[in-house]
């Protein structure tokens, strides 16, 4: 990703170095150094500070008193438990998406779907394309819920599972198909209104993305240590 100075410079600088930080450019535990990459990107410390709390919110940066910043570590375990509670918010949001979905919705919802199970199809598929695509599903959903706290909540924590997902992506790959298979299932359950059903799906993918993302961490897939 090349830096290009935007609008608002301090989400930019978030944004850059969150992509290197997802990709394992910048390794966990890596430290941030302000004075450095301000004159890197010719940017104010003050813009470069900013973007570090934006990491912070997002779970990439760890800010420390008198250390500064540095990038989150990712192993097997940090990530389960990531996963644990990003697995609730997403509980709640098919909770609140089952009653609250009309039917001018469905056509912009199945649409979302049809995309990403599209990319998911691929042979070839490319993991940061199907990771959009699966957010943009999520993305669709917030939209019908209009729960601004819960899409922040969201939000916040795409960049951490994103970057859970890139650093485990050989072994994310060999369970596209299944990921697919969900996609297909949950609309079924939400446009029937069974919540239970859209937990019951959302709790056993989690579950198996959790086991895949742990278990490649845990075989050396992650740059933690």
């Amino acid at each position: 990703m090349e830096f290009q100075v935007p609008n608002t410079l301090a989400e930019q600088i978030a944004n850059y170095l969150a992509d290197r930080i997802m990709t394992g450019q910048i390794r966990p535990g890596e430290r941030i150094q302000e004075a450095p990459l301000a004159a890197q990107l010719n940017v104010s410390r003050a813009s470069v500070k900013e973007a570090l709390y934006t990491l912070e919110r997002w779970h990439l940066v760890a800010i420390t008193p008198r250390k500064g910043a540095a990038a989150t570590h990712l192993d097997a375990e940090h990530a389960a438990e990531l996963y644990d509670v990003y697995m609730h918010l997403l509980l709640m949001l098919a909770t609140r998406l089952c009653e609250r979905w009309r039917e001018a919705d469905r056509p912009g919802l199945l649409a979302a779907v049809a995309r990403a199970t599209e990319r998911m199809a691929r042979p070839d598929a490319d993991i940061a394309a199907v990771v959009a695509a699966s957010f943009e599903v999520m993305d669709a959903c917030c939209q019908v819920v209009a729960n601004p706290y819960l899409t922040e909540a969201l939000a916040n924590f795409k960049p951490a599972v994103s970057r859970a997902y890139y650093l485990s992506a050989d072994t994310y790959r060999q369970g596209l198909e299944q990921t697919r298979r969900f996609f297909q299932q949950l609309p079924d359950a939400v446009l029937a209104r069974d919540a239970e059903q859209a937990r019951h799906l959302i709790r056993r993918f989690a579950e198996h993305q959790k086991a895949l993302i742990r278990r490649a961490l845990a075989s050396g897939a992650s740059v933690a240590s």
